[in-house]
């Protein structure tokens, strides 16, 4: 029986707890053998990642039990961390990058004996880091890891070199820097690891400068490989600085098959390597015109979204908006998508034969390990399965919908209103809802289960996912509604979707919240700072001033992040002082929360510390909660629980909703 209850104090079975064990996801999924393997989260070992094994008779198992944590740092956000091969002696074997002391790793899980290493520790500033490896057996005496090898040269975050690295498996660079090979110079500050053609004559890998983000543009660099397995005839193939090439891959008839936005929208192209930079095959019997994407942006290095099956079809992570999987026949241009439920894959696919394997979620399933069989069009689920923990009932049912935005334009979200399968609000009474802005910002918050959105919904409070200009899934058109314009286009566009749910009878206009963490962190703090939408904020690991932040206050990927974002700072330093938050604290009047790793590289607590300074004394309702050994995004169950029952309350005191069951966060004035 349904009963009446004021919105967001019904009772819920999903609580901070539940939530934090079902935060993360499976990520970079591989094939060893006939086995599959994949990354999953431990937010209970101290959030470490897990190597995971699917053996052929369907078990599973660590592969390295605690404390061991494939996780790479490389450009912080890291990439692939392992790679594994199957020898037909000892069982397979797996080179990962350990996160602890970032060196590289050697391990046969089928032996006694501990990971060994095959990298160094360097004392120089953040040391020597690994990403992206590719296992070469038969390369040197005996054989070796090509991958990317980031190297500090002094104490600063920008004292950095990256080139394509050689390490050999037997060992001999374990203490000795002189023993990895450079196969590419350092003429680019990014490379993505380099993927050897199938008559191991060529090798081919992405690279780009600053002040560009991969998704601005990349070039494809080429070189011949002679029988030492050293680099000549280095060049670029294709890419610009206005084209964003994120994947490259090897066909078996020598071409390169890679993914470019030359056309507005990310899609499947193909090239002879040894054609005149520019020269490109007409696509248009791969994936073009279709108006959606094939790709995304490369974040963590080694992503992929398509991979070459044996019979010549290329399977595809494609889509616009939401994503999906797909068969693509090159030949003729046709594109059947796989059977299921699920709206969003994962930018990570592996192949063997007929068989796909990539992860995928739902609006009713967490991210899991999915298999497709080609042949039959059969899909199941491998690994990861999400088990209902509590009522679906209690779930969500998000809507995806456009809005309008300033000037017409649109705006995408995922609207997800309150749910519950025993309660209902009162007649007259409309509930509060919390704007989600998201990370990157070039990034998107996709369709799936989240188990955060539904400790909200299923206690009353509704939820908008604004996936505002800027946001990745649209075309590059989209994606350049933010240059020169964050803190601008993000902030009108998630107060378009707040203002038009309390405008249509949705929401409640006068309970309205914001939150965010890194970039969303700074799209809520201007939120805060720069209109009056919002009754109060959850603010997490945030950008707050962007002089310091273009001035040696994070990492090297981003540094110059801001030039595309809001202009070069010596031809606009006005421009970052006014769109600063920490610049208009005396416009706030919001309560709000503060969550803030003190291990972030990224943000940095300095910035969340001036803020703090510039709010002292002027009565406004507020808490700074810090977590020890956390870095940018959260990982342990401990500081997940915290975090979201700190947000939660925040919510209910600003809102004046009463209940008991949630610990109080002490707010100071």
């Amino acid at each position: 029986m349904v009963s009446t209850a004021a919105y967001g104090t019904w009772p819920s079975p999903i609580d901070a707890a539940l939530a934090a064990t079902h935060d993360g996801r499976p990520e970079f999924v591989g094939i060893v053998g006939e086995e599959v393997w994949w990354t999953e989260p431990r937010p209970a070992e101290g959030g470490r990642r897990a190597l995971v094994r699917r053996r052929a008779d369907g078990t599973t198992e660590s592969v390295l039990p605690e404390p061991w944590n494939p996780r790479s740092r490389v450009v912080e956000y890291g990439g692939v961390p392992w790679a594994g091969a199957a020898r037909e002696a000892g069982g397979p074997l797996v080179v990962f990058v350990h996160h602890a002391d970032q060196r590289l790793y050697a391990y046969a899980p089928d032996g006694s004996e501990p990971p060994r290493p095959l990298t160094p520790v360097s004392a120089t500033g953040g040391g020597l880091r690994w990403v992206d490896p590719h296992l070469h057996l038969d390369r040197g005496e005996r054989g070796e890891v090509w991958c990317v090898l980031e190297e500090f040269t002094g104490p600063a975050p920008t004292d950095v070199r990256r080139v394509v690295a050689a390490v050999p498996l037997d060992g001999s660079a374990a203490d000795d820097r002189a023993a990895v090979r450079e196969l590419s110079d350092d003429r680019h500050r990014f490379v993505t690891g380099p993927k050897l053609s199938y008559d191991g004559r060529r090798a081919a890998w992405i690279a780009w400068d600053h002040p560009r983000m991969p998704w601005d543009g990349t070039v494809v660099m080429t070189a011949e490989v002679t029988d030492e397995g050293t680099f000549t005839g280095v060049r670029p193939l294709v890419g610009d600085t206005g084209e964003s090439v994120v994947q490259v891959e090897w066909d078996r008839d020598g071409t390169l098959l890679f993914v470019s936005d030359i056309s507005g929208w990310w899609e499947l192209q193909r090239i002879r390597p040894d054609a005149v930079p520019g020269a490109v095959v007409p696509s248009s019997r791969l994936c073009s015109g279709r108006g959606e994407e094939f790709g995304g942006p490369l974040w963590k290095i080694g992503q992929s979204w398509f991979r070459l099956l044996d019979n010549g079809l290329i399977a595809v992570v494609h889509g616009r908006g939401t994503t999906r999987l797909g068969v693509l026949d090159p030949e003729t241009g046709e594109l059947v998508d796989a059977a299921g439920p699920w709206t969003e894959w994962a930018e990570t696919l592996a192949v063997q034969d007929t068989r796909v394997v990539g992860i995928a979620a739902s609006p009713v399933s967490a991210y899991e390990v999915v298999e497709l069989d080609t042949a039959t069009g059969h899909t199941r689920v491998l690994g990861a399965r999400h088990e209902d923990a509590v009522d679906p009932a209690h779930y969500p049912e998000p809507r995806t919908r456009t809005f309008t935005g300033p000037g017409g334009r649109e705006v995408h979200a995922h609207v997800h209103p309150p749910r519950h399968p025993d309660r209902t609000g009162p007649d007259g009474e409309l509930p509060p809802y919390v704007v989600w802005a998201h990370g990157g910002p070039t990034g998107r918050a996709p369709l799936v289960l989240d188990l955060e959105i539904a400790y909200f919904t299923s206690r009353g409070i509704g939820v908008a996912e604004v996936n505002y200009g800027g946001s990745t899934g649209y075309g590059r058109a989209y994606r350049e509604r933010l240059a020169g314009q964050w803190g601008v286009v993000d902030v009108e566009d998630c107060s378009a979707v707040a203002l038009a749910l309390a405008e249509e009878g949705t929401a409640d206009r006068a309970r309205l919240a914001i939150r965010g963490g890194s970039a969303g962190g700074w799209t809520t703090a201007a939120s805060l700072t720069g209109t009056d939408v919002y009754a109060c904020g959850a603010i997490s690991y945030p950008i707050l001033d962007l002089e310091g932040w273009t001035t040696g206050e994070t990492h090297d990927f981003e540094s110059r992040y801001l030039e595309s974002l809001v202009g070069p700072y010596a031809e606009v330093p006005e421009r970052y002082r006014e769109r600063s938050p920490i610049n208009h604290t005396d416009r706030l009047t919001a309560p709000f929360v503060l969550l803030q790793g003190l291990d972030d590289p990224i943000c940095p607590p300095v910035q969340c510390e001036r803020f703090l300074e510039r709010i002292e004394g002027r009565g406004i309702p507020h808490a700074y909660l810090t977590f020890a050994g956390e870095s940018h995004g959260f990982r342990r169950t401990d500081t997940l629980v915290r975090a979201l029952e700190a947000e939660l309350s925040l919510y209910l005191q600003t809102f004046g909703i009463g209940r008991s069951d949630v610990p109080v966060l002490e707010l100071t004035r």
